[in-house]
This record gives structure tokens, C-alpha cells and sequence, in this order.
């Protein structure tokens, strides 16, 4: 027999295994949904919209690099008015889209995050910085097109790897397919967007389109 002091305890033991038994195991989130737990899907997000939405939102919004680079320098709201996503968020840096067309310069295909440097107004110089991956730093296509917003996402994990997504669809349709040998010399054609860096670094393209030309 149980006396009165043990009662409660007998009480709270037999609430807690009830309480253990009508709990639900939940599944660990997964790489297949990004692990945050949803079904969404970033490579098909942006395989959906790319050739229906994105490239020609960016056909469409892009100016030639050295119009657009001398503007963002000198009043980057008007810039980003005219090349750039207004509805991106108030704390964020402008990105910009622009076509950018040239001479290559200077390659640098050694690392993974490969880049060629272009002469965009004849002078020899580089004036820009493209990269060709298969790496990409950045989520400037992401950021570059109006009709994608923070908000639309469940949490900032998910809009990180769409912009990753972006750039991953980039390398593999694109820029994959670029030549990589004896690119100093030849003419380059890009259709892209860039986030302006720090004065001394060349702006850095990230292509959404890439025409190379034959070796001189």
C-alpha cells in the first residue's frame, strides 16, 4: 500500500511515461531539403525561372559596364534606379546588371574560382574582373532581379542557397563550356550583374550569358 506522501510522486511518474508515449519523433532535416526541414528546392527553383524569367529580366534591365560603372560611382541610387533591383532590402548594396564587352586582358584559370580580366574601353587596361568558376563568390545574379525578394522564403538559409543555386546553374550551363586556354587576346561578350567592391578591386561580373571569341 501506498501512503499519502507517495501518492503525488506515483501521480507525476505515471503523467510523465503518458506524456513520453503520445510524443511524435520527428524526422532530422536532410541535405534533400536543404536541411531546413521544407520541400523546397533550389537547383529547380532556379531551373524553372532561368531561361523563362531571369535572362530576359536581365536582357532587358542590363546597360553597358562603363555607363553603368561611371553612374554607380557617382550617384549609385540613380544607378540602381535605372540597373539596378529597387525592391531590394534597404540595408543591402546596390547590384547591378550590365553587358559587358571587351578584350581580355588577364586569366587566372589555375584556381577554382577562375577569372578573366577585361578591357571594356580599348585603353589596355582591365576594367572589370569576370568569373568563369567553376567557384563563384557572391549571389549577384540572385540579387540583381527584381522579382525575387527575402520575404518570398521560409528563413534566410533557403535564400542563401538560392542564391547559391544561381550561381551553381551559371557554371553548369555556362561557363563550363568556356574555353579556358589562351584566353588573353580574345574579344568576350557578357551578360551578368555585379555588386560594386571597395575602390581599389576591380568589380567583380558574374556572367548569366558568356560569348568567347577565337584566339587572336
Amino acid at each position: 500500500m501506498f501512503n499519502t506522501l507517495t501518492r503525488p510522486i506515483l501521480v507525476s511518474f505515471l503523467a510523465a511515461i503518458v506524456s513520453l508515449t503520445a510524443c511524435k519523433i520527428l524526422p532530422t532535416p536532410s541535405a534533400e531539403n536543404g536541411g531546413t526541414g521544407s520541400a523546397f528546392n533550389p537547383d529547380k527553383k532556379v531551373e524553372d525561372i532561368w531561361a523563362a524569367k531571369a535572362i530576359p529580366y536581365l536582357q532587358q534591365k542590363a546597360g553597358p559596364f562603363p555607363e553603368v560603372h561611371a553612374l554607380a560611382k557617382t550617384d549609385p541610387a540613380a544607378a540602381g534606379a535605372k540597373y539596378g533591383n529597387p525592391k531590394k532590402q534597404a540595408n543591402s548594396p546596390w547590384t547591378f546588371a550590365v553587358r559587358l564587352g571587351g578584350k581580355v586582358v588577364a586569366a587566372n584559370t589555375q584556381s577554382r574560382a577562375a577569372t578573366m580580366d577585361v578591357d571594356a574601353d580599348g585603353d589596355g587596361k582591365a576594367d572589370a574582373r569576370v568569373q568563369i568558376g567553376p567557384a563563384l563568390r557572391g549571389t549577384a545574379l540572385r540579387d540583381s532581379l527584381d522579382f525575387i525578394q527575402f520575404n518570398d522564403f521560409t528563413n534566410q538559409i533557403d535564400f542563401a542557397q538560392f542564391g547559391k543555386a544561381f550561381n551553381a546553374y551559371a557554371d553548369k550551363t555556362v561557363l563550363s563550356k568556356l574555353p579556358r586556354e589562351a584566353l588573353e587576346g580574345r574579344s568576350v561578350k557578357i551578360l551578368g550583374a555585379y555588386t560594386p567592391g571597395s575602390g581599389q578591386d576591380l568589380p567583380l561580373v558574374t556572367p548569366a550569358e558568356a560569348e568567347i571569341g577565337p584566339k587572336p
